[in-house]
């Protein structure tokens, strides 16, 4: 049994074609943005920065997206699952690459997820608008 072709994964050409739909969106809105695809390990598997985007925001759109892709739900949705709980608002504080905010979505394919897309650089409505439009483009759902 070949396991490596029975887990569901993202090509480089669906990840591509997500990262360009984000851009093209922000584009069509004057928006500036950074844009980020993961595959289920966090792995990078596209990238597309517009001109005059912030440069602070490459991380973050990278790092949205591992975080999607590393809980199979969006960024935004971590707030509502941390609460009151002060220890654990300190605890994923202080975790590197986690993110607590809108941009990032997971790469739902049924009931699993094959990645992460991040999106930033404009406001986390506008963010997670251009993140939505790259999951479009590939045929996906949030």
């Amino acid at each position: 049994m070949d396991v490596a072709s029975s887990i569901p994964g993202i090509t480089w050409e669906a990840a591509g074609a997500a990262a360009q739909a984000a851009v093209r969106h922000a584009l069509a809105h004057g928006w500036k943005i950074n844009a980020a695809v993961v595959d289920r390990g966090g792995n990078l598997m596209a990238f597309l920065r517009m001109p005059g985007a912030y440069l602070h925001s490459i991380d973050i759109a990278i790092d949205k997206a591992y975080t999607a892709a590393s809980f199979g739900f969006p960024t935004k949705a971590w707030m509502g699952a941390i609460g009151h709980d002060e220890g654990m608002k300190l605890g994923f504080a202080n975790r590197p690459r986690l993110i607590v905010f809108g941009g990032g979505l997971p790469l739902r394919l049924g009931d699993d997820w094959i990645g992460g897309i991040g999106v930033s650089g404009a406001s986390e409505s506008e963010d997670e608008e251009c993140a939505r439009a790259g999951l479009a483009a590939i045929g996906l759902a949030e």
